[in-house]
């Protein structure tokens, strides 16, 4: 599925039609890829940073918002995985920054499509997940 989806990301940011692509994960159980997305996303924000982690922890939760379609959830999976998964297309290691631009291509794209899902309650969410991950920065009430 993780390919398939990072497959979606890439023709949505190519402007290539998805049609086919969607049908392989209208049948996915989101509630049990969520879990095992919060799990791949820890050690990796532990590895690079509070700053750096925010903006995957902010799709994390619309990911598992009720309310995100399909095509949204798929798009932000796709993104998670992109960033957080060890491999990529243009590896790192490799092409240094050319290797981290295309990351930041898929996160820009998707930041854009969601956006406006991402709430005050979402943020606060992030926010006490990082507080709990990294220590208290500031208290966020809710």
């Amino acid at each position: 599925m993780t390919t398939i989806c990072i497959l979606i990301l890439a023709y949505c940011i190519l402007g290539k039609d998805i049609k086919a692509l969607l049908e392989k994960v209208k049948d996915v159980d989101w509630h049990s890829t969520i879990n095992m997305v919060i799990n791949k996303v820890r050690p990796w924000a532990l590895k690079v940073g509070r700053t750096t982690a925010r903006p995957i922890l902010q799709f994390y939760y619309v990911m598992a918002d009720k309310n995100t379609s399909t095509l949204d959830r798929v798009l932000i999976y796709g993104a998670i995985a992109y960033t957080v998964w060890p491999g990529d297309l243009v590896p790192r290691t490799i092409y240094k920054l050319l290797g981290v631009l295309d990351d930041g291509a898929a996160i820009m794209f998707v930041y854009k499509r969601i956006k406006n899902k991402i709430t005050p309650a979402i943020n606060t969410k992030v926010e006490n997940t990082l507080n709990e991950w990294f220590g208290i920065e500031y208290e966020v009430i809710e």
